[in-house]
């Protein structure tokens, strides 16, 4: 027997006009497709599909039926055979157990928990006294009620007990209340504590419409502003969008995904009536995420927020995309707006234009880095091209890597070979990565560049494609969600004491402090992220630290990100952790001071290998490099007015 949640998953993931074609050739007609009806041998299109629905129907003999009903009646396979048939073709293994083997599916008690509370936190929002704050803000963002209740909208009191003995009183004990992720039990106390209070709540739900989980947006100054319930058994978030249930058959229809950042985006397009919209619960989208849009669409419209953080999403989930073989397109939205606000103001039209506008995401780094004067000279011009052959590497399908590779050939004017040699070779081995050491920038494994003399000078790399980052080597399942910060003192955790020696280092004033201020005040990771590679930290231990916070999940204790870490980076990350007391203006102005200095060592590296390099340099090729080191230096004068000179390499 195989278990309902199976058949409705191969139902859910399968594309009945794709199936079909197979067996009939298949026109589009408005939003339906039409062909020969294969069961009465017709001549004319009176067979009709459709994506929407998932049925199909012939206007003569009257067959009709799902897809299952439709490969069972073709092929002639008894039921058990035709959903394996489709679960092939969509990637789902189907099981056939004996009936008195089927058990119930373990998740449905979390589902029915958090269904139950999805409900309660709607009656919160509606009640008098204690839903008014939300609903004035939810009003004013042009939510009203009909809105919250299509969307499920909700709110959670500042009572941190009152979801708890509702869900008592029904008959859930403490057990399920944090399997299912809607409770915490922290150290020291002795009973569980409601994880969401004081937010508005948007219930989050799977591909098969089971609630999973909560995204919480604060109502004043808490911190986080948004806050996603922990992972459990039915929820991880790199494998779920928000609002992919409902808009799926959206996304089929219409052949195109829309993908915005935050709850809000997606809720205010749907109500333009553009159905086919998700979010990932972070911000760039993770392996899972992009094969999960795929499935349902070929071509995705990235429509992130204008601002800087939005731009960086952009590209690291347009080249996840690409290596799923999606056609990845880039909505640009004017500068200040974000989804929400430029639908309010412009509507579904404003929006459809932008759409129509959209470019491919490969034309939208080229476009960036030329107004940014990056092929105005050699130096950036080899930058340039580091920057966009990860993309071109990211491509799957050859047709799309071949037009990327005839592209950057036209805008660099070099021969395409030579550049999709370079794009074949390992990113580990490449030009950038080679140099890295001796320039002393940061190189990503995908081969985009580290900080250069320009990027420290000119600040254009903060605001070009793909801000330097280094992926961890300790990233686990959470590892790709992107960081978003979290405030607060931090405490001495369990995991403090041991018993392991401290690290036998040269200490690294500039590197500790950095790391300190980060630990003090964690949205910081990515304003020293979007300026270095984790290479700029020369202290080993401090770079897998670095690295580990880099990649850790915004709501990750630093207990998880403990675990992936090795002896001696432990050691380094409690002996910060013993000494990062403060708060956050403290923490900004100790990074503001340090960064400086970090900001420097590239070209302080470059300077040295100009001195070592005139010793054996002919006298024309002295004078290039006394020029270079003339302009090297004036730039580290802009970075540190008050610097020892440098007269010798480092030994």
């Amino acid at each position: 027997m195989i278990s309902d949640e199976t058949v409705e998953r191969v139902r859910s993931a399968a594309d009945i006009v794709q199936i079909i074609s197979e067996y009939v050739p298949l026109k589009r007609s408005g939003t339906d497709y039409r062909g020969a009806c294969p069961f009465h041998g017709g001549t004319k299109p009176n067979f009709s599909v459709s994506q929407k629905k998932g049925s199909y129907h012939c206007f003569v003999c009257s067959e009709s039926g799902d897809v299952f009903t439709f490969v069972r009646k073709r092929l002639g396979l008894d039921w058990p055979s035709a959903i394996k048939l489709i679960g092939e073709r969509v990637g789902i293994e189907v099981i056939d157990t004996p009936s008195r083997m089927v058990v119930a599916d373990p998740n449905e008690r979390n589902w029915e928990l958090l269904a139950t509370a999805a409900e309660w936190f709607r009656t919160q929002l509606a009640a008098d006294s204690i839903g008014r704050d939300a609903r004035e803000y939810l009003s004013g963002r042009g939510i009203d009620d009909s809105a919250c209740a299509r969307f499920g909208i909700g709110f959670s009191p500042r009572d941190s007990q009152s979801l708890r003995r509702y869900l008592h009183g029904l008959g859930f004990d403490d057990a399920r209340l944090l399997e299912a992720g809607l409770f915490v039990l922290r150290d020291g106390e002795t009973e569980p504590r409601q994880r969401f209070f004081g937010r508005i709540m948007f219930p989050i739900v799977d591909e098969l419409g089971h609630h999973v989980a909560f995204g919480g947006r604060a109502l004043g100054d808490d911190a986080p502003k948004y806050l996603n319930s922990g992972e459990s058994g039915v929820f991880q978030k790199r494998r779920t969008l928000y609002g992919l249930y409902a808009a799926k058959n959206a996304m089929r229809r219409n052949s195109r995904a829309i993908v915005v950042e935050g709850y809000l985006d997606a809720i205010r397009l749907a109500l333009a009536g553009i159905e086919e919209v998700v979010a990932p619960l972070g911000t760039a989208l993770t392996e899972e995420q992009g094969e999960l849009l795929v499935r349902y669409a070929p071509e995705v419209f990235l429509l992130y927020d204008s601002d800087e953080a939005g731009q960086k999403a952009t590209f690291r989930s347009g080249k996840e995309l690409l290596r799923h073989r999606a056609s990845v397109r880039v909505v640009t939205l004017p500068d200040g707006d974000d989804p929400d606000t430029f639908v309010r103001k412009h509507g579904r039209g404003g929006i459809e234009t932008l759409l129509a506008q959209a470019i491919d995401i490969f034309d939208r780094q080229v476009q960036v880095l030329e107004r940014l004067g990056w092929f105005a000279n050699l130096r950036k011009q080899r930058l340039a091209i580091d920057k966009l052959l990860p993309t071109i590497r990211a491509a799957r399908d050859p047709l799309t890597r071949e037009l990327y590779l005839a592209r950057l050939a036209e805008v660099s004017h070099l021969d395409k070979s030579m550049l999709a040699s370079e794009a074949d070779e390992p990113p580990a081995m490449s030009r950038t990565a080679r140099a890295a050491g001796a320039r002393g920038a940061g190189a990503r494994d995908d081969g985009d560049p580290g900080p250069s003399a320009e990027a420290s000078s000119e600040h254009v790399l903060d605001r070009a494609p793909d801000a330097v980052s280094a992926p961890s080597p300790y990233a686990n399942a959470q590892a790709r969600s992107a960081w978003k910060g979290k405030r607060g003192k931090v405490t001495g955790p369990e995991w403090q004491a041991t018993n392991v020696p401290p690290r036998p280092r040269k200490d690294q004033p500039v590197e500790r402090t950095v790391l300190r201020a980060m630990l003090i005040d964690r949205s910081l990771v990515e304003r020293v992220a979007e300026r270095h590679g984790s290479d700029v930290f020369r202290d080993l231990s401090y770079r897998a630290v670095f690295q580990a916070l880099l990649s850790a999940g915004h709501d990750d204790d630093l207990e998880l990100i403990a675990e992936g870490l090795s002896a001696q980076p432990l050691q380094a990350l409690r002996d910060l952790t013993n000494t990062a007391e403060g708060n956050a203006t403290e923490a900004a102005l100790d990074i503001s001071m340090s960064l400086a200095r970090l900001d420097a060592r590239p070209l302080e590296a470059r300077m040295d290998e100009i001195l070592a390099e005139m010793a054996r340099a002919t006298v024309e090729r002295q004078i290039e490099l006394m020029r270079e080191r003339m302009e090297l230096d004036r730039e580290l004068r802009l970075l540190l007015p008050i610097r020892s000179p440098r007269t010798k390499p480092k030994g």
